[in-house]
C-alpha cells in the first residue's frame, strides 16, 4: 500500500473515473455468479447480465473523463446509466448515481466528506425510487455503504479514502451476509441477494484501485465448464407477472409522484428513476402496453422493452437443451411451439404515426390488423436494434454454452445485420451463432422450430448448424395476397400495378427465393375459388412423395386457414404435422387482412440427421 493511498484526502475526476471503471470490471467479472444466485424478486437468472449491461455502458463515459470537471462527469455518468439501466438492480444503481450526481453538481473533486454526502444522497434517491423498498436487497448494501461512510467521517474528520473505503467494504460484506436471513426467498435458496452482491463487487473494485492502486481489468471469460458459480438455484413457481417492462419518459416537468401512483396498480417491482426531465420506468406486469399508455401521458416515450421473465426463468433453471434458440418477431410461430421449446424472441418495432409498439408484446396480431384497417396512417416496422439483441444474447450466453439466433432473411431486412453486430459484442461465456434463415414469416418459423427440436433432441451445436443449413434449403414459403392496397400504402407495390391487377382481376402469389428474396411468383387469374387454385400452384412446385411439415399463417381469416389445411393434407398426404397461426406485422403490414401464407418443409427428424452424419 502506497503512502499516497493511505493519506489520500481528495479524488480528482480522473482518479474517480479509473476507480469506478475498476469496480465495473469487477461486476462484469462476477456476471455468471450473480446470475446463478438470482432469486429475488423473480428467479429469472439475469441480475448479473442486467448489471453488467447497465454499468458497462458507462465505461465509455468514464474513459472520456480526462480534462472534465467532476460535476460534468457525474452528470454524464448519471445520464448514461439512466439510458442503459436494465432490470431492478440496474435501475436502482442508476438512481443511486443520479443522487451522487445531484449532490456533486458544484464539485471539481471529491473530499472524503463530500463523497460521503454524495453517497448518502445516492442511497436516499435509490430508496425513494422504489414503490416498496425491502431490506435484504441491494438497498441494504447501499445503505450499509452510506452508513459506514457517515459514521467514519463523523468519528475521524481527517480519514483518508483508503481507510474509509476499506472499512466500508467490511461493513458492506456484513450487510450482504445478512440478506440471506432478511428475505424468505433467499433463506430458502441458501443464497445472498444477487443485486446486493453486485453492488458490493462495484465497491470492492473501487476500493482496490484507491487503496492499493490495483485496478481490476476487464475480464476475459473462460469456457462454461470452468465457470465458478455459487449454489444452483431452483424455483417451482412461475412469476406472478410475466414481462419485465422498461421505458424512458422525457418531458419538461414530469410529475413523478403521480406517475408512480398511476403505475403502482399495474404490477410490482416498480422502480422509478431519473429526474423531472427524464424518468426511467422499470416494472413487472402482464400487459406492457398498459405501462406505455400511462407513460405517454407524462411525456415522450423511448427505449421501450419488455423481457419475458417466464421464458427466462425456464431457461435459467431448466437447461436440459444443449443450446438456446432465439429469433426475431418476423418469424410467425404457433404459441404452443414457442412455449414447448422455450423459444426466445426479440420484437420488431411497429409504428403507427407517433404511436410505437413492440411487435407481439405490446400489440397482438389481432390488434395490429384492426389498427391497420382503421388507422389512416400506414404502419412502419423497424428492425430491433443491436442493443435489443445484445441484452437477450448476453442473458442466454450466460446460461448456455451456445446460443443459436435464426433471423429473417438478410435480403428483406437489416435485422440479420443487427443480430450479427450484437453477437460480436456479447461478453459472456457462451457463444452466439447467427444464421440467415433466407426466409420470413411462416417459413422462418418452421426453421426456428426445427432448430429447437434439435436442441431438445440433444444434438450439439455443430451438428445442428449442419442440419439447419440443409433444412433452410428445403423450406419453401408461399403467400396469397388478396388486397394490394396495403402494399401500395406501405410503398412496396407501385400504385399502377394495383390498378392493373384490379382491372384484370389478378391475385398475386408471393414466394421466397433460394437467395432469400421475397418475390412475385406468379398470379392467379380471377377472384373466385382462390384457395383451390392457390393449392394447385403450391402442389405443382413440391414433390408429393417427400415427407413434409407445413405451417399456415392467416391475417384475420382463421376459417380460410382451417379450410386450406384440410385441402393441403388431402393433396399432400405425407404431411406429418401442420400448424395454424396468425400472421404478424412484419409481413402483415404489406399483405393486409385476408392474406394466407403457407410454408412447407421437407422434413428429416433431428435423430435421422444425426444418424446420417
Amino acid at each position: 500500500m502506497s503512502v499516497e493511498s493511505v493519506s489520500l484526502q481528495h479524488l480528482n475526476t480522473d482518479k474517480f473515473a479509473q476507480a469506478l471503471r475498476s469496480g465495473i470490471h469487477r461486476v462484469i467479472g462476477e456476471q455468471e455468479t450473480l446470475n446463478s444466485i438470482n432469486v429475488f424478486p423473480v428467479a429469472d437468472g439475469d441480475t448479473g447480465t442486467n448489471l453488467s449491461l447497465s454499468l458497462g455502458a458507462a465505461l465509455g463515459t468514464l474513459q472520456a473523463s480526462r480534462g472534465k470537471r467532476l460535476n460534468s462527469l457525474l452528470a454524464a455518468l448519471a445520464d448514461t446509466l439512466l439510458d442503459s439501466a436494465r432490470g431492478n438492480s440496474g435501475a436502482i444503481v442508476a438512481q443511486f448515481f443520479q443522487g451522487v450526481s445531484d449532490a456533486g453538481e458544484q464539485l471539481s473533486r471529491f473530499s472524503t466528506h463530500t463523497f460521503t454526502q454524495a453517497v448518502v444522497q445516492g442511497h436516499e434517491y435509490a430508496r425513494d425510487a422504489l414503490s416498496d423498498p425491502r431490506e435484504g436487497t441491494i438497498l441494504s448494501v447501499i445503505g450499509a455503504f452510506a452508513g459506514s461512510l457517515q459514521q467514519q467521517t463523523v468519528v475521524n474528520d481527517v480519514i483518508g479514502f483508503s481507510n474509509l473505503l476499506t472499512n466500508a467494504v467490511t461493513d458492506c460484506r456484513e450487510a450482504l451476509a445478512k440478506t440471506q436471513t432478511q428475505l424468505e426467498e433467499l433463506r430458502k435458496a441458501g443464497v445472498v441477494d444477487a443485486g446486493a452482491k453486485g453492488f458490493l463487487a462495484l465497491i470492492e473494485g473501487v476500493r482496490d484501485y484507491i487503496a492499493e492502486g490495483r485496478a481490476t481489468p476487464m475480464p476475459r471469460h473462460v469456457n462454461l465448464d470452468d465457470a465458478v458459480t455459487e449454489m444452483p438455484v431452483s424455483s417451482d413457481a412461475d412469476p406472478r407477472f410475466r414481462f419485465c417492462t422498461e421505458c424512458i419518459v422525457s418531458g419538461i416537468s414530469i410529475d413523478r409522484r403521480k406517475l408512480r401512483e398511476s403505475l403502482t396498480e399495474l404490477g410490482d417491482s416498480l422502480v422509478l428513476a431519473g429526474t423531472k426531465r427524464k424518468a426511467k420506468i422499470h416494472i413487472h406486469v402482464n400487459d406492457p402496453e398498459e405501462v406505455f399508455n400511462v407513460a405517454r401521458r407524462y411525456g415522450t416515450l423511448s427505449g421501450e422493452k419488455a423481457d419475458d421473465m417466464l421464458r427466462q426463468q425456464h431457461s435459467s433453471h431448466e437447461t436440459a437443451s444443449r443450446f438456446a434458440v432465439i429469433t426475431d418477431s418476423a418469424a410467425d410461430i404457433d404459441d404452443t411451439d414457442l412455449e414447448r421449446f422455450d423459444i426466445h424472441m426479440v420484437p420488431l418495432r411497429v409504428q403507427f404515426g407517433d404511436r410505437g409498439f413492440l411487435d407481439k408484446v405490446s400489440i397482438s396480431a389481432g390488434e395490429f390488423f384492426k389498427e391497420l384497417q382503421t388507422n389512416p396512417v400506414h404502419p412502419t416496422t423497424s428492425q430491433p436494434s443491436p442493443g435489443d439483441f445484445r441484452r437477450q444474447f448476453q442473458f442466454l450466453a450466460s446460461h448456455f454454452k451456445d446460443v443459436l439466433s435464426i433471423n429473417v432473411s438478410g435480403r428483406v431486412s437489416g435485422t440479420l445485420q443487427a443480430a450479427q453486430s450484437a453477437a460480436e459484442r456479447v461478453d459472456a461465456n457462451g457463444k452466439v451463432h447467427v444464421v440467415n434463415s433466407l426466409n420470413a414469416s411462416i417459413g422462418q418459423g418452421l426453421i426456428v422450430v426445427y432448430a429447437a427440436e434439435c436442441a431438445a433432441a440433444g444434438l450439439d451445436i455443430k451438428t445442428t448448424l449442419q442440419a439447419i443449413d440443409e433444412i433452410v434449403s428445403r423450406t419453401y414459403t408461399f403467400g396469397l395476397v388478396k388486397d394490394l392496397r396495403y402494399g401500395v400504402r406501405g410503398g412496396r407495390v407501385p400504385a399502377a400495378r394495383k390498378v392493373l391487377a384490379d382491372l384484370l382481376r389478378l391475385t398475386p402469389v408471393l414466394r421466397t427465393e433460394p437467395d432469400g428474396r421475397v418475390s412475385a411468383g406468379g398470379v392467379l387469374f380471377g377472384r373466385n375459388n382462390l384457395l383451390p387454385r392457390f393449392l394447385r400452384y403450391i402442389a405443382s412446385r413440391v414433390d408429393r412423395q417427400k415427407n413434409w411439415r407445413a405451417s399456415i399463417g392467416h391475417a384475420m381469416c382463421p376459417e380460410d386457414a382451417a379450410t386450406f389445411e384440410k385441402m393441403l393434407r388431402a393433396r399432400l398426404p405425407t404431411i406429418s404435422r401442420c400448424t395454424i397461426t396468425e400472421l404478424g406485422s412484419a409481413l402483415g403490414a404489406h399483405s393486409g387482412p385476408g392474406a394466407i401464407v403457407v410454408a412447407l418443409q421437407e422434413y428429416r427428424s433431428p435423430e435421422e440427421f444425426r444418424a446420417s452424419t
